[in-house]
């Protein structure tokens, strides 16, 4: 379903791919000087990308109605503002505690010092501080569950339903409870996308991010149903 609307609306895929890509950039730039970031940085990531997909949402929402307008996708939560921005706000909170949670870490269990980012990824590969490897993962994996639980249906719907942001939470932490095995899989192919985009130096968000976003909107539907009334 992704791939059908990506091919239905190719130039909104691009530009909103190459809008991730942007992104990818970015924090790629900011890991260099500060890897004991990495994990808060891939939930920064995470979390701002749903906020992104906003507009592929949108486009997803067109199609289903048999309309387009990618410029229109833009805008797709003027009037919303009040929900998303509680949201986002949720979310900026649990990037700040993550990247402090990291910080910690590091100045309990990784006794090398502050490394470059190189050292970082050598010295994560070469296994010889597994207990910081342990904790470390545990921690973000921890994070990265959080954030994925409140946000993977809560913003389609808040799109849609134009519920606000503590119900659409809630329910996307209901959906996720009775759709585990499914929530697994979509979490995985979502966490193996953002991968390759950054190993080909993020040319493949362009490609990958549009896909995922107009299939989160379908998976939305599938879990949540369609709303009452049609935009």
């Amino acid at each position: 379903m992704g791939w059908r609307d990506f091919r239905a609306e190719p130039m909104a895929g691009i530009f909103y791919g190459i809008c991730f890509a942007l992104m990818g950039g970015v924090l790629k730039l900011v890991l260099a000087n500060a890897p004991q970031y990495l994990s808060a940085l891939t939930c920064g990531f995470l979390l701002i990308g749903p906020l992104l997909a906003l507009g592929l949402y949108d486009v997803s929402r067109r199609i289903e109605n048999l309309r387009s307008g990618m410029i229109n996708s833009v805008f797709s939560m003027s009037g919303r503002w009040s929900n998303i921005g509680t949201f986002a706000v949720v979310l900026a909170v649990v990037m700040m505690v993550w990247a402090r949670a990291s910080l910690v870490i590091f100045a309990l269990f990784y006794n090398k010092g502050m490394p470059t980012m190189e050292g970082f990824l050598a010295k994560l590969f070469s296994l010889d501080n597994v207990e910081f490897l342990f904790v470390y993962g545990c921690v973000g994996f921890i994070f990265a569950s959080l954030v994925f639980a409140i946000s993977w249906v809560s913003i389609p719907m808040m799109l849609d339903r134009d519920s606000d942001a503590i119900t659409s939470m809630i329910i996307s932490i209901v959906a996720l409870t009775v759709n585990i095995p499914l929530t697994i899989v979509w979490g995985l192919i979502i966490v193996s996308f953002v991968v390759f985009g950054f190993m080909t130096w993020n040319i493949g968000f362009m490609f990958t991010m549009p896909i995922v976003g107009h299939a989160t909107w379908h998976a939305y539907r599938d879990v949540v149903g369609p709303s009452d009334h049609r935009h």
